[in-house]
């Protein structure tokens, strides 16, 4: 990788000179690479351990637990791009008047519904029902609310008790085998692992995609707009090597399960091994990205115009390579 990286900067170097402009050479040479612990890193721990095992120094890659850590270095501008919730990347996105692009989707939902109870098998089974949930005023809230609006049933016909932490979630399933719990992965998989009297009966992400609309998307990867048109090729080299990576987790489950528990992503193997399947760890670009993030944008606006920052973001905040545009 750092070879290409050499060949990038000396081809952007080269078209400058046949175009008789001034060759600025940035004292930054590192790509700097910001994500959150979870599923949307998963994707990303083999284009790691690659740049680790070869010593490239091209990329620095650095996780943290919090969004707002997260978002406030990528502002800051100590990061360069960085892997954020969906809705998170559009709030931006107002947030800096346009001036943030979507270079590509790398997951998609990762909530489940999880009980023991045998009588619950979708969405539409929740009515008079209490749940419990974490993201009050979050994405899962308006993910639920979506849910159970587009299966005839009212907020009003359905408790959901939210809790701040997953763990708590998970902990009031293991002390109630009649409670029913909504939680991403790989709380979902922990939680039917530590009980099986417990069941992953329920995949969002299917319930939503029986709606129409786009379809359920939990992480993206921005970059600041003027970053992209003053690194080009820096931008496609890591399309390329995040799509190779996301393909090498989902086609090496047990290779890449070892690299999530030794990035800390997931305590053990064995479980991120169990859970890697259904974290909907994916590569999405260009257009299927914009439509399929276009979508699921506009629910969470219809839910609450806050979520997303307001107001929904113009075409130029998704990125599209010079084919696609010229198509």
């Amino acid at each position: 990788m750092k070879k290409k990286m050499i060949v990038l900067i000396a081809a952007a170097m080269s078209a400058a000179l046949l175009a008789g402009g001034v060759v600025t050479v940035s004292a930054q040479a590192q790509v700097r690479v910001g994500s959150m612990k979870g599923p949307t890193s998963m994707g990303l721990v083999h284009f790691m351990d690659e740049a680790e095992k070869d010593a490239d120094e091209s990329y620095t890659f650095e996780m943290v637990t919090a969004a707002d850590e997260l978002t406030a270095k990528f502002t800051t501008g100590e990061m360069d791009i960085v892997l954020v919730p969906a809705n998170m990347a559009s709030i931006l996105y107002n947030k800096t008047k346009g001036n943030i692009q979507v270079i590509d989707i790398n997951t998609l939902g990762v909530l489940y519904m999880v009980t023991a109870d045998d009588s619950i098998s979708s969405v539409a089974d929740l009515k008079g029902k209490t749940v419990y949930s974490t993201g009050k005023g979050q994405t899962p809230e308006y993910v639920l609310n979506f849910l159970l609006e587009s299966n005839g049933i009212s907020k009003d016909e359905v408790t959901v008790e939210y809790k701040s932490e997953a763990t708590e979630v998970v902990s009031t399933l293991a002390q109630d085998e009649n409670a029913i719990g909504i939680l991403p992965q790989p709380f979902a998989t922990v939680a039917c692992k530590q009980n099986e009297k417990l069941k992953e009966v329920c995949d969002l992400t299917q319930e939503w995609d029986k709606t129409g609309k786009g379809t359920l998307v939990t992480g993206v990867t921005i970059a600041k707009k003027d970053y992209i048109e003053a690194n080009p090729e820096v931008i496609e080299d890591f399309l390329d090597q995040h799509e190779s990576s996301i393909e090498f987790a989902a086609e090496n489950t047990a290779e890449a399960a070892e690299l999530i528990a030794a990035a800390g992503i997931v305590e053990k193997a064995p479980i991120a091994e169990a859970a890697l399947p259904k974290c909907n760890v994916k590569y999405l670009d260009g257009e299927e990205m914009k439509t399929a993030l276009s979508g699921y944008l506009e629910v969470l606006f219809n839910q609450n115009s806050e979520s997303v920052g307001g107001s929904l973001p113009e075409d130029d905040f998704y990125y599209m390579e010079a084919e696609e545009l010229d198509d």
